[in-house]
């Protein structure tokens, strides 16, 4: 819920500065700042919150602990590529494929109770999902229309 409060909230402040600055109603440039700001946020979490997301990470999967990390890397690269007009499109599809990859890490997450921020097992349990996947899917189309399809939404 945090992180799409980020989005949101930072979607609506760009938004207007940008109005407010002569930059006309740029719903695509306010929707790839939202995403990024969304992006810096949940990267603090993977090293703030390292043990409990590794417990999230498939048993199958080694080092989770640096898995976790180098995630959190790559969302910052992501942060700043999708500010960056000539990285937009790869970014772009590069997130697409790492919010399909994430997606049975979160299901995992719920299905175990995971609370990632305590570390332990008494998180919100498999009814989180009804909230996480549709919202996965949100995230994938806010990237899908604001770094590969702008002109959709860019109503100026």
């Amino acid at each position: 819920m945090k992180p799409l409060l980020v989005l949101l909230g930072t979607f609506v402040i760009a938004l207007f500065s940008l109005y407010f600055t002569g930059k006309g109603w740029n719903i695509p440039l306010a929707g790839r700042i939202g995403m990024a700001m969304m992006l810096l946020f949940t990267a603090i979490g993977h090293f703030t919150f390292t043990n409990g997301m590794s417990l999230m990470i498939p048993d199958f999967i080694p080092f989770k602990a640096v898995v976790v990390k180098v995630t959190g890397i790559l969302e910052i690269v992501a942060a700043v590529s999708l500010l960056v007009p000539a990285t937009q499109p790869v970014a772009g599809w590069l997130l697409i494929i790492f919010f399909l990859l994430i997606l049975p890490a979160n299901i995992k997450a719920a299905l175990l109770s995971i609370d990632y921020q305590q570390a332990t097992f008494t998180g919100k349990g498999p009814t989180y999902l009804w909230f996480r996947i549709p919202l996965q899917f949100f995230f994938i189309a806010w990237v899908y229309l604001t770094t590969l399809h702008p002109s959709l939404i860019d109503w100026r």
